[in-house]
């Protein structure tokens, strides 16, 4: 009876260290497995490590480590010729999922040609992928994906290091210089892609990278761009809404006929004008604007937004855009998305400010979700217990001297091989296309590198690509960009 119960005393000790054990994923790990896609037209074999690799402290202890996956293209002879894509999302908290599986990858959810989700959850090739002509490496930061920090009994790791705009780019900027020398590509041409507070990221990393890493880049692509620390408050705020009200207002039918039967990228040119020229002088003047220009200007306003005369000159000309999701299609019964306003939500009551959800971002969660952690386990291979982060704990995030916006002007300013691509969809609300234009427009007041910066729009919100059509066009225009940002050989850095 002793040695019974001596053996269940032993068992049940052993039993509760296991089940004591913190859940945790490895610091240092990878796994690498081998695969093949169609891009236009031409198959070929490709690598996937995926893992994680540390963030030291100058002490050299490791204080945090980041998930990520890194994409091989295997027939390449001259590796120091091939471009490196690096891809960040944005967040500030998000993981790197969404240009992952439904944009640049190899491999793309499984949703409609209109970027719903469908049923059975899954992942098939992209045969638009930029991995034809760039290998690419998705990168996680702190508390997204399974990127963690790390913590002992002994040391809490500071939050401060990691959660803020300055924070996040210092890191970030010390893992890629281990990243690139572990992956053996100092030689290839570089380049950023950020979408949304990504695009904060890799603008103060387009810097960082130079400055204290010495590493020159040939590009940045933003999608979906942030302000960049570039201000436009007051008046250039509230008229800068109107060529996104008009974008989101004719996709719904809410414009005038005349206007409605034109394509969009005519109706827009004359909204960005009267915007410019007339509204902004409009709104400037505030309370002094005579009544009568004033109602001219709620009639105008009016024809371009899809709101009544009325409701504008009751916020006196100053729409949320918040109130703008509510009341396009309050008299049908509809809110429309945040980040993609050709998605429809339906609210308790029809009253009220704002939508009591953002439509487009549960039906994206509806599908990525799944999809991912699908593909991680059973495609690539990586096994853990811990969560996937579609969005991680990163608050509150220091959003204090946000410069990035004059440190990507400067990193352009001393490197004349790098070369800047914005991406935009028109239906976006969040990070409108016009205030995208507004701060390319800004960020270079000199003008003197607005050859090198180019912009593209697109049929669709936030996430272009989700739309197939769009998916295809965008990810060209990122082939293009890549071609014509590789200097010819031996041309020089030079002004």
């Amino acid at each position: 009876m002793k040695k019974k119960n001596t053996f269940l005393l032993f068992a049940f000790l052993c039993c509760s260290a296991l089940f004591a054990q913190k859940r945790t994923i490895p610091a240092d790990t990878t796994v690498t497995t081998t695969h093949q896609v169609t891009v236009d037209g031409k198959r070929f074999s490709y690598a996937a490590t995926t893992g994680t690799q540390p963030v030291w402290n100058e002490s050299g202890d490791p204080v945090a480590t980041l998930y990520y996956t890194y994409y091989e293209r295997q027939d390449i002879k001259d590796r120091a010729a091939r471009p490196l894509v690096i891809s960040f999302n944005g967040g500030p908290g998000s993981a790197s999922v969404w240009m992952h599986i439904a944009y640049t990858g190899p491999r793309l959810l499984n949703i409609d040609d209109e970027g719903y989700p469908v049923q059975p959850y899954g992942i098939k090739e992209n045969p638009y992928s930029i991995l034809d002509v760039a290998d690419i490496v998705y990168v996680n930061p702190v508390n997204t994906g399974y990127s963690r920090l790390i913590e002992t009994e002994e040391k809490k790791a500071e939050k401060s290091d990691f959660f803020g705009v300055n924070a996040d780019i210092k890191y970030l900027a010390e893992w890629l210089n281990t990243f690139v020398t572990r992956s053996g590509r100092w030689q290839s041409p570089k380049y950023l892609i950020g979408e949304s507070y990504g695009t904060t990221r890799v603008s103060g990393l387009a810097l960082a990278l130079q400055n204290q890493q010495w590493m020159y880049l040939n590009g940045v692509i933003l999608v979906s761009p942030t302000e960049l620390g570039i201000k436009r408050d007051g008046p250039v705020e509230t008229a800068n809404r109107l060529p996104y009200f008009a974008a989101a207002a004719w996709y719904h039918n809410m414009l005038p006929s005349d206007l409605q039967q034109k394509k969009l990228e005519e109706v827009l040119p004359e909204v960005e004008d009267y915007t410019l020229n007339e509204l902004l002088p409009a709104i400037a003047l505030g309370g002094h604007l005579d009544q009568g220009k004033k109602k001219a200007v709620a009639a105008k306003m009016a024809r371009y937004s899809g709101l009544s005369e009325k409701v504008l000159l009751q916020h006196n000309l100053d729409v949320s855009y918040w109130f703008f999701w509510k009341e396009l299609l309050r008299d049908k019964g509809y809110t429309i998305g945040r980040l993609d306003s050709r998605y429809l939500g339906i609210d308790r009551e029809d009253a009220g400010d704002a939508p009591d959800y953002n439509a487009e971002l549960t039906s994206w969660l509806h599908s990525f979700t799944p999809a991912m952690n699908y593909y991680v386990r059973e495609h690539l291979n990586f096994k853990t217990d811990v969560k996937y982060n579609m969005f991680g704990p990163v608050h509150p995030w220091d959003r204090s001297k946000d410069n990035t916006g004059e440190n990507l002007r400067q990193a352009m300013a001393q490197n004349p091989y790098l070369k800047v691509m914005v991406q935009s969809g028109y239906f976006d609300g969040a990070c409108t296309y016009f205030n995208a234009k507004y701060t390319m427009w800004q960020m270079d007041p000199a003008g003197k590198m607005k050859d090198r910066m180019r912009f593209e729009a697109y049929h669709s919100g936030h996430m272009m690509y989700l739309r197939k059509e769009d998916l295809k066009t965008a990810n060209e225009h990122i082939r293009e960009f890549i071609r014509n940002s590789l200097p010819g050989k031996n041309t020089p850095a030079k002004y």
